[in-house]
C-alpha cells in the first residue's frame, strides 16, 4: 500500500508511525517542494484515521474511512489549501483566485475542532502549503493550535518553513523530509515514463515529483528553449528580448533566471550547472566575464522577486523591468 511516490520517505515513516498513537498534536512537514511531502501527509492523515491498518501502520484501503479518504468525503477530515489552487485541481473558476488561504478558511476549523469525532477516533487538519496562510488567517490559526482537544492532529506542510510565524512553528515538531538521492529519482522517473529525465530532475532541483509535473505540461520546455535563447544573445538587447518573451509568463521567467543567475555562480566557484546542464558551455562563457558579486546580488534579487511575482503587475512593464536588470548583470553593474 505505501505509495511508490514517497518510498525515499520510508524512514520518516517508520519513525512516525511507529508512535501513532502518542504523536503530537501538530506536525509541521518540511522540505524541498516536489518531493512528495503532501502524499507522505495525505497517506499519514489516512493511516491516522484508518480503522484497520496493517503491521507498518499502513492504511488498508478498504475500510470506511479509507473509502472516504478516497472519495474526499472523509467527516473528521479537512485539508486547507489556497482557492487558487483548488480551482487549478478542479480545473474551474475564471476569477482571480487567491493564492493565500484566509481567514474565513481557519474560522470555519472551529466548528469542525468543537464537534465530536464521527467515528470515535482521531480528527486531521492538513494545511498546504502553510506559507500561504495570510498574517490574520495565521494569527487565526494559533488559537487552535494553541489547546485543540484531545485526538485534534494538525499536519502542516511546508517548502518554507522561513516565512511561518515563529509562534507557529514553536508549537510543532518538525518533520523533515529530505531530498532523494538522483540514482533513485532518476530510476521512479524512467518508470513513471518521463521523457528526457535527467533534464527534468535538474530543472526541478533534484525533485522527483517537481520534474514530473513539468514534463506532463507539454509547453514547459518549449518555453524555456525560448527564453535561455533570448537571454543568451550576445549583443543582449533587453527591449527585444521582453517583446519576443511578452507572452511567457511571468513567474516562469523569474524562477529561469534565478536557477541560470545560481549556475553562473557555481560556474566561478567551479561547479557544473545544477539546472540548466544542456547550456553548460554558454553558462561557462557568460562567468568568465561577470563579476561574482553582480552575480549574487542578481541571484538574491531574483529571489526577493519570487515572493511578489503573484501580486498585481503589469506584465509587460514586469518582464522589461527584468530584461533591464539582467541586460545591467551582463554589464558587470551589481546595483
Amino acid at each position: 500500500m505505501f505509495l511508490n511516490a514517497i518510498n525515499w520517505h520510508s524512514e520518516a515513516w517508520s519513525r512516525l508511525t511507529g508512535e501513532l498513537g502518542a504523536l503530537p498534536h501538530a506536525l509541521l512537514i518540511r522540505g524541498q517542494q516536489g518531493i512528495g511531502k503532501l502524499e507522505f501527509a495525505r497517506l499519514l492523515a489516512q493511516a491516522l484515521l484508518c480503522e484497520s491498518r496493517g503491521s507498518r501502520a499502513e492504511p488498508c484501503g478498504r475500510c470506511p474511512s479509507c473509502n472516504w479518504i478516497a472519495a474526499g468525503s472523509h467527516p473528521d477530515f479537512r485539508e486547507l489549501a489556497p482557492e487558487a489552487q483548488q480551482e487549478d485541481a478542479d480545473g474551474a473558476g475564471d476569477r482571480k483566485a487567491s493564492v493565500w488561504i484566509g481567514v474565513p478558511q481557519v474560522r470555519e476549523l472551529a466548528d469542525f475542532i468543537a464537534l465530536s469525532s464521527h467515528r470515535d477516533g482521531y480528527k486531521v487538519i492538513l494545511l498546504q502549503p502553510a506559507e500561504s496562510l495570510n498574517p490574520n488567517a495565521a494569527n487565526a490559526l494559533l488559537k487552535s493550535l494553541e489547546e485543540p482537544p484531545p485526538r485534534t492532529i494538525f499536519l502542516l506542510v511546508t517548502h518554507r518553513p522561513r516565512y511561518l510565524l515563529p509562534t507557529i512553528v514553536s508549537r510543532c515538531r518538525q518533520v523533515p523530509l529530505h531530498t532523494p538521492e538522483a540514482a533513485l529519482a532518476l530510476e521512479w522517473l524512467k518508470a513513471e515514463g518521463v521523457k528526457e529525465p535527467e533534464l527534468a530532475l535538474a530543472m526541478a532541483g533534484g525533485a522527483p515529483l517537481g520534474a514530473r509535473e513539468l514534463a506532463q505540461d507539454e509547453t514547459y520546455f518549449e518555453q524555456r528553449q525560448a527564453f535561455l535563447r533570448a537571454i543568451s544573445q550576445d549583443p543582449f538587447e533587453p527591449l527585444a528580448a521582453a517583446e519576443r518573451l511578452k507572452d511567457l509568463p511571468l513567474e516562469r521567467m523569474v524562477g529561469w533566471l534565478q536557477r541560470w543567475s545560481y549556475d553562473i555562480a557555481a560556474a566561478h566557484a567551479g561547479s557544473g550547472p545544477r539546472y540548466h546542464p544542456d547550456y553548460q558551455q554558454a553558462i561557462r562563457s557568460l562567468a568568465s566575464s561577470l563579476e561574482p558579486r553582480a552575480v549574487t546580488a542578481f541571484h538574491r534579487a531574483m529571489l526577493r522577486l519570487q515572493r511578489i511575482v503573484h501580486h498585481p503587475l503589469n506584465p509587460r512593464l514586469a518582464i522589461e523591468s527584468l530584461m533591464i536588470g539582467y541586460a545591467r548583470l551582463r554589464r558587470g553593474d551589481a546595483s
